[in-house]
């Protein structure tokens, strides 16, 4: 990302030790060192929400093709008349008994 080498590095570690000091270097890297996980973190959660926000705006477009494909009014009216059913069946003949 940054394109940075061995040689870059030592270079800011030696100008670090000589303006900060050898007594304050230790607490300086860990402050670094916690601001730069916590941009991390925070980069991370931001992608998170992009993505999951994505996610969501392609879900809203599938669900409206399908509305626009199969409109709910041609759904709900029924083409075929319903049969008739017999409430009551008849029952069924008798034999007579000898």
């Amino acid at each position: 990302m940054f394109d940075v080498g061995f040689q870059e590095l030592i270079l800011v570690a030696i100008v670090a030790l000589v303006v900060i000091g050898p007594e304050r270097l230790p607490r300086a890297a860990r402050v670094a060192g916690k601001w730069v996980g916590h941009a991390r973190r925070t980069l991370s959660n931001v992608k998170h929400e992009i993505d999951r926000e994505l996610k969501a705006e392609e879900l809203k477009k599938v669900l409206d093709e399908q509305a626009r494909s199969y409109p709910l009014d041609t759904l709900l009216d029924d083409p075929a008349p319903p049969t008739t059913r017999r409430a009551d069946p008849s029952p069924p003949s008798q034999t007579p008994r000898s």
